[in-house]
């Protein structure tokens, strides 16, 4: 008897070449589409109405099982109530991160389980060892390593990748060999649970507005914000201020949470958006921690997805990861991620929370 293995299908042209892939491998493939919102959008469509009718048209031609699973009151539970708390804060959170711990590879892990599978499968762009170790996808514009930094060895042990050692053009190139109706589909973007819908809207509709004044670094009011929670570091759309000051455009450079004033600067190289030095907490590791306390760790780091590595020296204190660049780093953004890399391997990272020297590197 072959061995059985649940994939995570999304309608996407990723996970249904990772299925493919594993049917022609020999595996037992059972497809499972997981529903973990139950809103639709601003134009009255459940966009998951349409991926689930993808999924079953994929299953149907490569001749696999199909489910449909509800996480949508975990998704609630363990994402989004953590989403909402951290805007509360002034932080920009990545729930895509949250995402994948807590419903990917648990909630729909425990269900492959159930299924009878040894792993699970997603069409994500990473690799992995025999030890369980987190590595870089092949192709460096769709590693999504970043994503799930907050894995640990035992999960992955459990888990395979069939597309992490390929390119998004071989992908989509097996997809349309094969006649898979999914093979142009375009690439989902934006937060998980919100799509393609407009941001603003959406969180208005959770969250009440403070609108406040927005103020230059020499304390004069260039305008007015429509709430904290709509704005995060380095952000020049959107303000409406264009015409004060030097001709120069605005960027918002912090948040002044106690009088409910947003910060902004005029220059996209203001001192004010660069820092060398920040504080992580919520430290995860892969696998064994690659540092102890009053140790320091020389890797490299990414602060956001699409991003070169950053040369870093990285030391615990307590339960929070101090994290120097060695290099001046813009928009360092606090409720985003600070992941580690050693080489090609992904050790961890941290959730940042606070700037220590912005505007006061070199």
């Amino acid at each position: 008897m072959s061995e059985r293995i649940v994939v995570g299908m999304s309608g996407g042209v990723d996970s249904s070449v990772a299925a493919l892939l594993l049917k022609e491998q020999g595996y037992d493939v059972i497809g499972v589409f997981m529903k973990n919102w139950e809103e639709k959008d601003e134009n009255g469509v459940c966009t998951a109405e349409s991926d689930w009718r993808d999924v079953r048209d994929v299953c149907d031609l490569i001749g696999i099982p199909y489910y449909s699973v509800n996480f949508a009151r975990e998704y609630w539970d363990r994402v989004f109530s953590y989403f909402l708390d951290e805007y509360r804060a002034g932080r920009t959170p990545n729930p895509d991160v949250l995402c994948n711990r807590e419903i990917k590879f648990r909630a729909f892990l425990d269900f492959a389980l159930q299924l009878g599978a040894s792993r699970m499968a997603t069409g994500h762009f990473v690799q992995t060892n025999e030890q369980g170790d987190l590595l870089r996808g092949v192709d460096p514009g769709k590693d999504q390593s970043y994503f799930l930094y907050m894995l640990h060895r035992e999960q992955l042990k459990k888990a395979v990748f069939p597309v992490g050692g390929m390119t998004k053009a071989e992908v989509r190139r097996i997809a349309a060999e094969r006649g898979l109706p999914v093979s142009q589909k375009k690439d989902s973007t934006g937060v998980c649970f919100i799509g393609e819908r407009k941001f603003k809207q959406f969180l208005q509709t959770y969250l009440p507005a403070q609108p406040g004044d927005m103020v230059s670094p020499e304390g004069q009011v260039v305008g007015r914000h429509d709430g904290l929670m709509y704005y995060t570091l380095g952000q020049r759309r959107g303000l409406g201020i264009g015409g004060c000051g030097d001709g120069r455009s605005w960027f918002v450079i912090g948040k002044d949470l106690e009088r409910n004033r947003l910060l902004v600067a005029q220059g996209e190289d203001h001192p004010m958006l660069y820092s060398t030095r920040c504080i992580a907490g919520g430290v995860t590791w892969v696998g064994d921690a690659p540092l102890r306390e009053g140790e320091t760790l020389r890797c490299t780091a990414r602060f956001r997805y699409r991003q070169g590595d950053q040369p870093v020296e990285a030391a615990l204190a307590g339960d929070k990861l101090l994290i120097h660049s060695l290099t001046p780093q813009r928009a360092v953004t606090p409720g985003q991620s600070a992941v580690l890399y050693d080489g090609e391997r992904c050790l961890g990272g941290a959730v940042v929370e606070e700037i220590l020297d912005a505007g006061q590197c070199e």
